[in-house]
């Protein structure tokens, strides 16, 4: 009964991680693809609240479940799948870890913008970019790890 409520706690916060990283990821692209600033701002300040609630958690979670589903299967931490699992979501956290920045910068410029109805700046366009840049390899970081943990291969 531990090993499938453990295993379901990892599911679930693995869902929750990633759902909230393609919700937040979808939004705030398509908020700024629509140039509203009033949009862009309440956007950003409910990504920055996500991104608290579900996914610093789930951060902290999913290792952590890993690591007791290992012991208690029995699987080795040297299996081949089982580091490149780990190394894989060590990436994608060392891109989040800046995000979280970002989209707090991003939060903040917009609100700015919007109370004094002024344009978004250079720098938010700069953060947005590199924003963009660091979820690519996260995602796909994450899809590798996912099909890891499916397929376990030898």
């Amino acid at each position: 009964m531990d090993y499938l409520t453990v295993k379901w706690l990892h599911i679930l916060s693995s869902t929750l991680l990633f759902g909230t990283g393609i919700g937040s990821a979808f939004y705030l692209l398509f908020a700024n693809i629509s140039r509203d600033i009033r949009a862009i701002a309440v956007v950003t300040r409910y990504v920055v609240l996500a991104d608290w609630l579900f996914t610093a958690t789930t951060v902290v979670l999913q290792p952590l479940t890993g690591y007791y589903l290992m012991k208690l299967a029995g699987i080795p931490f040297h299996t081949r799948w089982i580091m490149w699992s780990f190394a894989l979501y060590g990436i994608a956290i060392a891109c989040w870890l800046p995000v979280v920045w970002l989209q707090m910068r991003l939060r903040d410029l917009s609100k700015v913008a919007a109370r004094d109805g002024t344009a978004l700046p250079a720098e938010y366009w700069r953060y947005f970019k590199a924003w963009i840049a660091l979820g690519f390899p996260a995602f796909f970081a994450f899809l590798a790890v996912f099909y890891l943990m499916v397929a376990k291969p030898a």
